[in-house]
């Protein structure tokens, strides 16, 4: 299964800073091209530009939300089809980020996964514990749950696993534990959704960087990273794609 490196921008830069991270990304790609997939997803007022920007350039981009429903009045919000229309191709939904500013329960999470797929999107589904529930032992129920509960009947998309203690914080769990984790995921996909649960690929999140993106990438079961501070630096993100080859 080839890889994919994946960048979520946060809330992070101007237009000008966009794009100008985007270019480094797609120059520095196109000459020295990784063993991997790549996906940026900048703020909502960005990704058209990137998107044209980018298109046929190796780079895809995405959307970090959308709505459930396809229109109507929800005021700040935005569609699935809305970002299909300016040339986003996935969108990271259930992120712990918006689990816990915004209240998003896994049945929130499953009504956008089913809107982002019937817009023709690739939903990339994070899921993950929190520290109180790693000390407690619950992780790997934590994760089963959210994935039974997040995702709708005929997913076919990709799953994050982001321990919510280790993101932006510089702390990873160790190899075996992430390890374990995502030999948890691909079971319970593959338990659910048969062959294709076993083709579906599964990131893992939570300060990855340079330095220890080789052996978490090397682990089984894990088929790339959901990379966030280090993707505002294209040289850290490049990096990390490097090191999935």
């Amino acid at each position: 299964m080839r890889p994919l490196i994946a960048g979520n921008w946060k809330m992070h830069g101007t237009l000008r800073e966009a794009a100008a991270l985007a270019e480094a990304v797609r120059a520095g790609a196109a000459a020295s091209p990784p063993a991997a997939d790549l996906l940026v997803c900048p703020p909502f007022p960005h990704i058209h530009v990137l998107a044209v920007a980018l298109l046929g350039q190796g780079v895809a981009v995405g959307g970090q939300d959308c709505h459930a429903a396809a229109k109507g009045a929800h005021t700040g919000d935005v569609s699935a089809a809305m970002l299909r229309d300016i040339g986003a191709s996935h969108v990271i939904l259930g992120h712990s980020e918006r689990r816990a500013d915004h209240g998003e329960a896994d049945a929130d999470v499953r009504a956008k996964v089913a809107a982002a797929l019937a817009a023709g999107l690739v939903p990339v589904v994070c899921v993950g514990e929190t520290e109180a529930q790693r000390l407690g032992g619950e992780a790997e129920a934590v994760v089963r749950r959210q994935l039974a509960e997040s995702l709708p009947d005929g997913f076919a998309g990709i799953i994050a696993y982001e321990p919510v203690w280790a993101i932006g914080t510089g702390r990873t769990p160790t190899e075996g534990d992430i390890a374990a984790i995502h030999g948890t995921i691909r079971d319970s996909l593959a338990a659910r959704f048969g062959a294709a649960g076993q083709g579906m690929r599964i990131l893992y999140g939570g300060s990855m960087k340079p330095g220890n993106a080789k052996a978490i990438l090397a682990l089984a079961n894990v088929d790339g990273g959901l990379v966030g501070g280090a993707s505002l630096v294209a040289a850290d993100f490049l990096a990390i794609a490097a090191s999935a080859g």
